[in-house]
């Protein structure tokens, strides 16, 4: 068929029965960004791991750069929090349990049609296999439309949304995984290929995965450091935002700007799409598309980052982005700066779930002040350490939706920069 895609180190027949007692151990949810198709098309990477830049020179003037971003309905009353997520062995032996039991089920899946005793019986089980998940795709959808839902009405704290959130990620990429296995048992039976609403569906199973996910999966399970997520959420979408391995990572989905039931869209339209949203970006790179059916896959691997939409084919329209954006170069910041008490402090600011960049120099030499705490308060609340400054003298956070306040503190040296706002944020074109 031309589109499975799966990790590197992975078989085809993965979910095996004497793998899944490995599963429950390991919990190897973590996957891999999709190959796109078209010419140009980058190797698969890590989910997981930054993506680093194309070689080439940009025609783009940086200073009239900015990155776009799918962002919570204008007119929309948003819920916004961030979670500190570290390793938390509930969790992790949570998001275990329902990969597992996916993985369990494709063994299942494999092991009846493998012992189907005639071709009719093998093509029949096949089928029925697909309708299954079709099915199973359809009961996501509706467990994260109600985990946004619960959200927004402060039903669900900004950690239980995560969770949900992760494991409907597993288990879609399982389910991914699955509709590999049943494509290669279609190529192998005599007379049969799977239809080809496989390759829509599985398009339709990427939306549920993330960058951040990612991250807050990482995380729960002890991989990775403790990292703060920016929660936001309306009744129809989520947004989530973390600081990583030196880049800003952003995902966001739109529920509104996705019909289920629309028509089909091509390669161009969707690239024509998500060109008129993100201007900037896509002149940076020339976009791949990768889909079938209602749904479409772009990607724009540029020297700064990478943008990933999700388009729509009944409304065309983006509604799923994944965004990675080197820090050094974000361009969506405005500059505050502030002397005293022998430091020079400047903080980038950025729109509400952006990254805020603090750096601390000595005030006479002009050289990075290293190992310098930076605290943050939000409102009235009390100030939180957000950490100490690197080398460079340089700690970064993410933006708060309300004014807030950083200070630089080597005792008995203070200094402190208040009233600090979030800046506007550079919204889609279709959606200013």
């Amino acid at each position: 068929m031309g589109f499975s895609y799966r990790d590197a180190n992975d078989g085809v027949m993965r979910a095996l029965p004497a793998v899944v007692a490995v599963l429950l151990l390991f919990v190897p949810v973590a996957g891999t960004i999709a190959p796109v198709a078209g010419s140009a098309s980058p190797p698969a990477v890590e989910a997981s791991e930054p993506v680093r830049p194309q070689t080439g020179v940009s025609q783009v003037d940086r200073s009239n750069l900015t990155f776009r971003t799918l962002s919570a309905p204008a007119e929309a009353d948003a819920r916004v929090g961030s979670a500190a997520r570290g390793a938390n062995l509930g969790p992790a032996l949570s998001f275990a349990v329902d990969d597992t039991a996916a993985a369990v089920e494709t063994a299942a899946v494999v092991d009846r049609i493998e012992s189907a005793e005639t071709n009719t019986e093998r093509q029949q089980l096949i089928l029925a296999a697909l309708s299954r998940v079709e099915r199973d795709e359809v009961s996501l959808q509706s467990r994260q439309s109600a985990a946004f839902r619960a959200h927004a009405s402060g039903n669900l704290s900004d950690q239980e949304l995560l969770d949900e959130l992760v494991r409907i990620s597993a288990t879609a990429r399982e389910y991914d995984q699955r509709l590999d296995t049943i494509d290669a048992l279609a190529d192998e039976t005599a007379g049969f290929s799977a239809p080809a609403r496989l390759d829509e569906l599985q398009v339709a199973l990427q939306v549920y995965e993330g960058p951040v996910r990612d991250v807050a999966l990482s995380t729960a399970r002890g991989e990775a450091g403790a990292a703060e997520i920016h929660v936001e959420s309306t009744e129809s979408s989520v947004t989530l935002a973390t600081i990583v391995d030196g880049q800003y990572v952003r995902e966001a989905f739109r529920v509104d700007r996705w019909d289920r039931g629309g028509d089909a869209i091509s390669n161009d339209a969707a690239i024509n799409v998500t060109t008129a949203s993100y201007p900037e970006t896509a002149a940076l790179r020339e976009p791949d598309a990768f889909g079938a059916g209602a749904v479409q896959r772009i990607t724009i691997p540029h020297e700064y980052g990478l943008l990933r939409t999700f388009v729509s084919g009944g409304t065309e329209q983006v509604f799923v982005e994944h965004q990675r954006i080197d820090l050094g170069t974000f361009p969506d910041t405005e500059r505050v700066s502030d002397r005293g008490d022998g430091f020079n402090v400047t903080v980038e600011r950025s729109y509400a779930g952006g990254p805020v960049i603090v750096t601390v120099r000595d005030e006479e030499t002009g050289e990075p002040a290293p190992g310098v705490t930076v605290t943050k308060s939000v409102g009235d609340g009390d100030s939180r350490a957000i950490g100490a400054t690197d080398a460079d003298g340089v700690v970064t956070t993410l933006s708060p939706a309300d004014s807030y306040r950083i200070t630089v503190v080597d005792e008995p040296r203070v200094v402190v920069i208040d009233e600090l706002r979030p800046v506007a944020t550079p919204r889609l074109v279709d959606d200013e």
